[in-house]
């Protein structure tokens, strides 16, 4: 598994954040507990010197509330960094109650990245649940930007959420639904009487589908319990714990792995994650 050093700034702690301006706020959910926040950097250095790869994560800050880590679900393909963030603590509602205009605090990037070059010339397949599609949107854009779309073979999107009003990115799916070069399937734990779509967890979604294991790589990321049976569906589908990929984000803490919160067994997810191999998990503490 590849790693990306931390992001460090010439003349900067790595403590310090840099102020970006909020330009851009979509509501994700029909709750409106998720929303996608579009940023901007005041400073042309700091916005030079955010690049990421898809995977990784930066801590954003409110003053008077707090940091939090949080994925970056935009590609660098994009103009743009993007979060999209679901209202569940302090922090996190501190950056709902920002409006565009308003400037959040942003360190980072950091942790590890999806390993692009492993998966060149292999066929990918996206398994994610509910706000789990956020870190995995980022690679799906990278992947799919024409620079870079010639790399991979058949990409495959297996996308599950409790309701209709809980998918994300509902813009995003309708054009990957639409493209040619794209197998796209979707599942709500709970139809209402306007979904015409399938009805059922992802793991029953992702057994009905059967993607093939040979020459392709499996990723993903939704709630821990929809990750463990996707987990063992795709090992009964033949796929080695080689083939899979997952990410650890909600044990992202510090960003630099000094605060010890993020710490697995001989891992430190902030540094050596938040990307991991089924293979790695598999060797990490069995209380894990």
């Amino acid at each position: 598994m590849k790693k990306v050093k931390p992001h460090s700034q010439k003349n900067q702690s790595q403590y310090k954040p840099s102020l970006a301006r909020i330009i851009a706020i979509e509501v994700e959910s029909a709750v409106r507990d998720t929303r996608t926040f579009t940023l901007e950097f005041l400073d042309d250095a700091a916005r030079e010197q955010f690049q990421y790869l898809p995977g990784q994560f930066a801590e954003l800050s409110v003053a008077g509330a707090g940091e939090a880590p949080i994925s970056i679900t935009s590609s660098p393909t994009q103009p743009h960094p993007e979060f999209c963030i679901k209202r569940m603590g302090v922090v996190t509602r501190a950056i709902h109650n920002l409006s565009v205009g308003d400037t959040i605090g942003v360190r980072g990037p950091y942790g590890n990245t999806f390993p692009l070059e492993t998966m060149e010339g292999k066929n990918i397949i996206f398994v994610a649940g509910g706000i789990g599609l956020a870190p995995l949107r980022s690679l799906i854009i990278y992947m799919l930007d024409a620079q870079h779309r010639s790399r991979y073979k058949d990409i495959t999107i297996i996308y599950g959420a409790r309701s209709p009003g809980d998918f994300l990115f509902k813009r995003d799916l309708k054009q990957w639904a639409q493209r040619q070069d794209v197998t796209y399937h979707e599942t709500v734990d709970k139809a209402d009487e306007t979904y015409t779509g399938k009805e059922g967890f992802v793991p029953q979604l992702l057994e009905e589908v059967a993607p093939k294991s040979a020459n392709a790589i499996a990723l993903t990321c939704g709630p821990p319990i929809m990750i463990k049976f996707v987990l063992q569906g795709l090992t009964k589908l033949g796929f080695t714990p080689d083939q899979i990929i997952t990410t650890l984000e909600m044990r992202m803490k510090c960003g630099i792995g000094k605060c010890g919160r993020c710490n697995i067994g001989p891992y430190y997810v902030c540094i050596d994650g938040p990307v991991f191999s089924y293979r790695q998990i598999l060797g990490m503490p069995q209380e894990y």
